[in-house]
């Protein structure tokens, strides 16, 4: 839920890593200062500005602008610094007003991790002030809250710097204003989006149930468009545009290069470049980057469709409106206006097919540039990244549950991202599906193929965790997925040897079904340090393969408890089955598969797109034949657990 801070206001913030969000409504410069337990600011390096845009644990941007997005990680600053303070000023010598009464009101936001806003603060009751401190984060007790300031400044950033005690505070002040007036600063954080008035760092990815949902991220404020001067709309696709303003040429940063400004003149599309998009560190640009794909893919692919739907539509309305009329059935005047009108429809679905072969081919020649720049979590099984992995330290932002693609140009393959940790369980349906590759498996093949699926993601999920993180648990009632599960008993990353028989689906069932329950009251109650010594805190997952087999009542409705209640405290299902053989339990189970994400061990187009009415196909993860990878990553993680003691 989030918190509308009023002036003097307070709140603690559950997360050390932020996001800051400025909306100005005219371009501000942002800064901040970081301060001891008394406030002071022991001198310039003591301040983050547009001419030193980066200090441990803060980043601001290089340029004055309307928007901002401060990155902070309050866990990484120096552990003499107990006050952050936010700053926004009126950049001087821009032509843009000299106080903020005549200007938008300002409002901040601060963001979690998750891109959930945790407080918002509209900082009105400006007038003559042309600086003001916005927020404060400061640490009591050793957690961190912030506070809504609104404190402004009629003399300015100056007057602002020199009331924190900063030495030298008009000499730093007029060189910040000075690199922002010449237009000498640019923005620390990834180039901006290549769509105009796009966001690149929400995620396009919505299915219908029982398909996979991340929650979007919100997008940025748009920029402002450039009024049109002919009044005929622009069909050149948003990347091909002329920019709305010059870009400043770019500054030295350790972030990627960004692609070059297209030419209109000459019609050259931008390069692509490994990490265009948002974000604090490369996996997360990279990550954005990925969805901007995704969305550019599904926008020219919309248009395309739209514009060759329109093209029928219109021949039908001009044959139908020529056999309307008696006069020109018949004769040569009648057969110059049907060739006409084909001859139309012929030319508009030329010109749409033109402009989505331009977009793609600059889609295909992005997804060159980055499929090999992608990190494991993200990159492809038959990748060479794999050839040099280590456990990771810490836990991605994703991981990759496979590809997807549009009939329009199916050798374009987006990388099928899902947020760590998985808001929904997995479910490899091992049933008949309705696509081609499906029709033409017998029961046995779709069966053993969707086991050696639901393995690939066991595999992806453990290589991703620290060795630390994941637990896993194999219920396998009748031993049939011995073969497939070998690899995992043999490297020793299972908690327990796979459970088989009824017995074994009960007692490792009624295990999780407790955890989950003792998680879940300490949670409700705020008491998590209370937890009785012997309760694993680590994430779970629990992969249940030939389901229905070896499950009762009982076993079932732990199991739907499970798929409910576990990804709230870290318990996961993997399931592998057919829907069409649990019919016997009826409606029962019918939110058990809706509470799982529906993955396929075959390509299928069961991915619903409500935002541009897409059916995207799906294709599944797989191990290149012949390929030792699987058993590489698995040693790795076993010698990291080994190593830890587990």
């Amino acid at each position: 839920m989030t918190a509308e801070l009023v002036r003097g206001q307070n709140h603690p913030l559950p997360h050390t890593r932020l996001e800051i969000r400025v909306s100005a409504g005219h371009p501000v410069l942002a800064a901040a200062t970081l301060g001891d337990e008394e406030g002071r600011i022991v001198g310039p390096e003591a301040v983050v500005h547009p001419g030193a845009a980066a200090l441990p644990g803060i980043e601001v941007s290089r340029q004055a602008a309307a928007t901002h997005r401060l990155a902070v990680d309050l866990a990484a600053v120096r552990d003499s610094v107990h006050r952050v303070s936010v700053l926004l000023a009126l950049p001087t010598g821009v032509g843009g007003p000299a106080r903020f009464g005549a200007t938008a009101v300002p409002v901040v936001g601060v963001t979690g991790p998750d891109g959930d806003t945790l407080v918002t603060y509209t900082i009105d009751g400006l007038d003559r002030e042309s600086a003001l401190i916005a927020l404060e984060l400061y640490r009591r007790q050793g957690t961190w809250k912030v506070r809504a300031v609104g404190q402004g400044y009629e003399g300015g950033l100056a007057a602002l710097l020199a009331d924190q005690g900063l030495p030298g505070a008009g000499e730093l002040a007029g060189t910040v204003l000075e690199a922002v007036a010449q237009g000498a600063a640019r923005s620390v954080a990834a180039p901006p989006p290549r769509v105009p008035g796009a966001s690149r760092d929400r995620s396009p990815y919505t299915a219908a149930a029982p398909a996979p949902a991340p929650t979007p991220t919100p997008a940025p404020a748009a920029p402002e468009r450039p009024a049109a001067s002919t009044g005929r709309v622009d069909y050149t696709h948003p990347r091909r545009r002329p920019a709305p303003t010059p870009t400043p040429a770019p500054a030295p940063a350790p972030a990627p290069a960004p692609a070059p400004a297209p030419d209109p003149a000459s019609g050259a599309n931008p390069a692509p470049v490994a990490g265009d998009a948002a974000g604090w560190s490369m996996d997360e640009r990279l990550y954005n980057q990925v969805w901007g794909m995704f969305e550019d893919l599904a926008r020219t692919t919309a248009a395309y469709r739209s514009a060759r739907a329109f093209a029928d539509s219109r021949l039908e309305q001009e044959l139908d409106r020529l056999l309307s009329d008696p006069r020109q059935r018949m004769g040569g005047a009648g057969d110059a206006a049907r060739a006409a009108a084909r001859a139309k429809h012929d030319e508009l679905v030329a010109r749409a097919q033109e402009a989505l072969d331009r977009d793609l081919t600059q889609l295909i020649a992005e997804s060159e540039v980055v499929e090999p720049a992608l990190p494991p979590a993200y990159a492809r099984w038959d990748s060479p990244v794999w050839q040099a992995y280590r456990v990771p330290e810490e836990a991605p932002m994703a991981v990759r549950l496979g590809d997807l693609h549009l009939p329009e140009e199916p050798g374009l393959c987006v990388p099928f991202l899902a947020r760590l940790p998985l808001a929904r369980g997995l479910w490899v349906d091992s049933g008949r599906g309705h696509g081609e590759a499906s029709a033409f498996l017998d029961e046995a093949e779709r069966r053993r193929l969707a086991l050696d699926c639901a393995v690939a993601h066991t595999v992806r999920l453990l290589a991703a965790h620290p060795a630390y993180d994941l637990r896993v648990r194999v219920i396998d009632p009748a031993g049939a997925g011995a073969a497939a599960f070998a690899p995992l008993v043999e490297a020793g990353v299972l908690e327990a040897p796979p459970a088989a028989g009824a017995a074994g689906v009960s007692a490792t069932l009624a295990q999780l079904t407790e955890r989950v329950d003792l998680l879940q009251m300490a949670l409700r109650a705020g008491a998590a340090e209370d937890l009785p010594p012997g309760v694993d805190t680590a994430a779970h997952l629990l992969v249940v393969h030939d389901f229905p087999h070896g499950f009762d009542d009982r076993a079932v409705t732990q199991l739907r408890y499970l798929a409910d209640e576990g990804p709230a405290v870290g318990t996961q299902l993997l399931m592998v089955a057919d829907p069409a053989e649990a019919a016997a339990y009826g409606p029962v189970l019918d939110p058990l598969w809706r509470s799982l994400s529906r993955l396929t061990p075959v390509p299928d187009d069961h991915l619903a797109d409500p935002w541009v009415g897409h059916a995207w196909t799906y294709e599944p993860p797989a191990f290149p034949a012949g390929s030792a990878v699987m058993r590489q990553v698995l040693a790795q993680v076993a010698d990291a657990r080994r190593q830890r003691g587990l």
